[in-house]
């Protein structure tokens, strides 16, 4: 009777963890097929049949984003759509580029880790901890320099140095998300309520009126 308990024991154990396996793609690869109209978490794969090396390829990063804004930035991300062959991977990338003095805005990706690599430039990057503790992690960054930014912290980076930089980013998601604190709070649409953000950033009604007009 001990035996056979333990024997089933043994097959549950087994069982349970095959179940729970196959953290990683089936197959050699799922090259994203951006036309099919089924929707699912992801996309849907392409025939391999129809694959070619350019569902591989993507070309462009060499050259600098437009960064004539109010914030001298601009992100050229490349993720699944843009690169079909990430599809189901789990990683993208993305070129910053920052005019002097150029800000990337405290923002969190909800889906990825990412790992800034700086290419040119001098750079104050940080991220801030989750409540209670809210600490804030910082650092000055020269070329060559890499920097983490854990999975859905919020964090920055500031272009500190006169003259243009830009520097190169890996996310470990094809989809990494992008929530810009300012624009969520400020942006939403609807609206969020004067009186919610007024009590909430302890300011007056006033001030976050017109900080809503600015975005």
């Amino acid at each position: 009777m001990a035996s056979r308990f333990l024997l089933l024991a043994l097959f549950a154990l087994v069982f349970s963890q095959a179940i729970a396996s196959d953290p990683s793609p089936l197959q050699d690869f799922c090259v994203a097929d951006k036309n099919s109209p089924v929707f699912v978490n992801g996309l849907v794969c392409k025939n391999p049949n129809f694959t070619t090396p350019e569902d591989f390829f993507f070309e462009g990063l060499d050259q600098p984003g437009n960064t004539m804004n109010k914030l001298g930035f601009n992100a050229n991300l490349v993720n699944a759509m843009a690169l079909p062959g990430l599809n189901t991977l789990g990683i993208s990338l993305a070129r910053l580029d920052f005019a002097p003095y150029g800000l990337n805005p405290p923002h969190t990706h909800p889906r990825a880790t990412e790992v800034f690599t700086v290419v040119e430039g001098t750079f104050y990057v940080g991220f801030v901890t989750s409540n209670p503790d809210n600490k804030l992690f910082s650092k000055v960054l020269n070329k060559g320099d890499v920097f983490v930014f854990p999975e859905g912290l919020i964090h920055f980076q500031f272009n500190i140095g006169k003259t243009s930089g830009f520097g190169i980013s890996g996310l470990s998601s094809q989809n990494p998300g992008l929530i810009t604190i300012a624009n969520a709070v400020f942006k939403s649409n609807p609206p969020i309520s004067d009186d919610i953000l007024a009590k909430a950033f302890q300011l007056d009604k006033k001030i976050v009126d017109w900080l809503q007009t600015q975005f």
